[in-house]
């Protein structure tokens, strides 16, 4: 499982920054405010993302995406859960994490799909890898159809209007 204290914070800044959110760096052992499943994942309030040195990199893409994928009224209020009921948006999330999992150089896709596989998300074809190969169609629709990809899977480093 890669974690943030395996990649540059300037690198994890940047990218955040590219969608215009914060990234707060909390001191190895604090609390993390608004993370939905415990330590060391990474925690959401509004347009920040919490992390600590343990925090695995997918968490903090995951709430990133979550985040991206908000529309702007539920954004203003995020704290903790990110509130997207349809199961297409979660996948859209998941989705959108393995692309900007290519922006951080230590990551990239296949290391993603593996850390999600080793985080225990499940998906229909048994890995994170097959289903975004064969079965996240609906995902990619749903990102294009907001605006956050195009349809050759490039991002386009903006949030969901």
């Amino acid at each position: 499982m890669l974690l943030v204290k395996q990649v540059l914070p300037s690198t994890l800044q940047a990218l955040l920054e590219k969608f215009q959110l914060a990234l707060v760096f909390l001191e190895e052992g604090s609390q993390i405010p608004g993370t939905y499943w415990g330590e060391p994942e990474a925690g959401l309030i509004k347009n920040k993302v919490y992390v600590r040195p343990d925090t695995p990199i997918q968490s903090l893409l995951h709430e990133t995406c979550h985040i991206i994928c908000a529309d702007e009224q539920r954004r203003k209020n995020l704290h903790t859960d990110a509130g997207g009921r349809e199961a297409v948006e979660e996948n859209a999330v998941c989705y959108l994490q393995i692309l900007l999992a290519d922006e951080i150089p230590e990551m990239g896709r296949q290391k993603m799909f593996d850390n999600m596989d080793d985080w225990g998300y499940s998906f229909r074809l048994g890995s994170a890898k097959k289903w975004f190969k064969e079965d996240a169609d609906d995902a990619k629709q749903w990102l294009i159809r907001h605006g956050l990809i195009d349809n050759d899977n490039n991002v386009n480093f903006v949030l969901r209007n």
